[in-house]
């Protein structure tokens, strides 16, 4: 394993159908975190449309067991591609090295057998519409009809706030059999190449192995997204990440050329009376709250934002002054110190403070967390482990809050989620779960609202 020297450059290669590209001809970054890559061959980075995909054809269990052996290669990693991949992550990322270091250690159960057969049998009702045509009974017409999920090309713009982003995204794209083009983001640069890495060692040259190519291009390059972003290299975008991302990727959508957004979103809590039950259930409930706020130091779409809460103001002040105890705690995906509030948002907070007792502050900036109570949400974008609660007489006050752009929402006690489900969801809210749980995303089901697998293919008919 190569190590990053102090202060220079860090290499990136590219991962091109199997094959590694090493280069040093562009350089980018800030001047704390430059890295180098590679020129890009815009040629090499399509497949001929005259041409099946390499993997078009390949039976649904053999890519299963491919991907099985990468994950017991990621575990071993016996050739330290990983280990690598980490130590170079830690130098580029954001995240602190603990929450990294956790984060690779969590990447090999997403390439678990059940997981996968679970996402091919619950999005798409089974392999035999993968592997070939499925007979379409009783249709009124009484034709004979067939459908298939044929497999797609796709653009991947991976978001690189945590690193199972890539892993995620090369097993759908694996299960869906098709070829795929990930540019890989600037603050993950590593995982996507090091897993595909690992794809050419435990299959070299084989269809799926030629399936995946992993690049670095710089966001919104018009002389790069211009020439590929075309429907006839591509059928679908499946872009991650902000705004800005999104913009681009939008400009180039047409016909015959698809988008599938994963939005950026925000989640919230809702938290009802019962939690004032005790002191120990409101320890409890404290804690489980800071877990959903600190999810990969709230850099994820699934950390917790806004709480709202019912009490009285006595009351809901002592959980603020016990959740921000709890925020300064390390977890799985959390460090207990991140980084400080930025500028902007200090000079917002330091006003609040100014305005006891409609609104009252707890927590200092030093990245341990800040919580503010108000009556209704601050007018700004709470970040880096910064929580706003709101007191509200009932949960379902907090309902008008909800849009959108809600992605998770987590409910205690539990048992309130029917209560509130139908009414969040009207407003546009994309998943509740119980409080704490914001992490435990599964595989296989609806994300951001809707079934990626049956996104990502291209549903054919054979008619009459």
């Amino acid at each position: 394993m190569n190590a990053p020297l102090a202060g220079s450059a860090i290499p990136v290669v590219h991962v091109i159908k199997g094959e590694v590209i090493h280069g040093a001809d562009h350089e980018y970054g800030p001047p704390h975190a430059r890295f180098t890559t590679p020129a890009l061959d815009l040629n090499s980075l399509v497949w001929p449309r005259h041409e099946p995909g390499p993997a078009f054809d390949t039976a649904s269990a053999e890519i299963v067991d491919i991907m099985v052996e990468l994950g017991r290669w990621i575990d071993a990693d016996s050739d330290g591609l990983m280990a690598e991949a980490l130590e170079h992550s830690v130098a580029a990322c954001p995240l602190p090295r603990g929450v990294i270091e956790r984060s690779y250690r969590n990447l090999a159960p997403i390439f678990d057998r059940q997981s996968m057969e679970f996402q091919i049998a619950n999005e798409l009702g089974g392999a035999d519409v993968l592997d070939g045509w499925r007979e379409v009974p009783n249709a009124p017409s009484g034709r004979s009809i067939h459908i298939r999920a044929f497999p797609p090309r796709m653009i991947h713009i991976l978001a690189g706030n945590s690193p199972g982003v890539s892993a995620l995204t090369i097993v759908r794209g694996a299960l869906t059999k098709g070829v795929h083009l990930m540019k890989i983001p600037s603050n993950d640069l590593f995982t996507a190449t090091a897993l595909l890495r690992g794809l050419a060692a435990v299959a070299p040259g084989h269809a799926l192995t030629r399936s995946f190519i992993a690049v670095y291009w710089r966001g919104g390059d018009e002389g790069v997204e211009s020439r590929l972003f075309r429907p006839q290299f591509f059928d679908k975008l499946s872009a991650w990440g902000g705004e800005a991302a999104l913009r681009s990727a939008k400009a180039y959508i047409g016909p015959g050329f698809e988008l599938i957004a994963f939005d950026p979103k925000t989640s919230i809590s809702m938290i009802g009376r019962e939690a004032f039950a005790s002191d120990e259930c409101l320890a409890v409930v404290a804690d489980l709250a800071a877990t959903d706020v600190t999810l990969f130091n709230q850099q994820a779409c699934a950390a917790s934002r806004v709480q709202f809460i019912e009490g009285s103001a006595e009351q809901v002040d002592r959980y603020c002054e016990l959740l921000q105890e709890r925020l300064g705690v390390e977890r799985l995906f959390a460090s207990a110190c991140g980084a400080p509030p930025p500028q902007g948002m200090r000079d917002e907070i330091d006003a609040l403070r100014d305005l006891e007792p409609e609104y009252r502050v707890w927590g200092k900036f030093d990245g341990r967390g800040v919580v503010i109570r108000s009556d209704e949400p601050v007018d700004f974008h709470p970040d880096e482990r910064v929580v706003n609660v709101v007191r509200v007489a009932d949960l379902r006050d907090a309902v008008r809050h909800t849009s959108v752009a809600t992605q998770t929402i987590g409910v205690y006690p539990p048992e309130r989620k029917a209560q509130l489900r139908d009414a969040v969801a009207s407003m546009g809210m994309q998943r509740i779960v119980a409080l704490g749980d914001a992490i435990g995303v599964e595989a296989g089901l609806p994300h951001d609202g809707f079934y990626p697998l049956r996104r990502f293919v291209r549903w054919l008919n054979d008619e009459g």
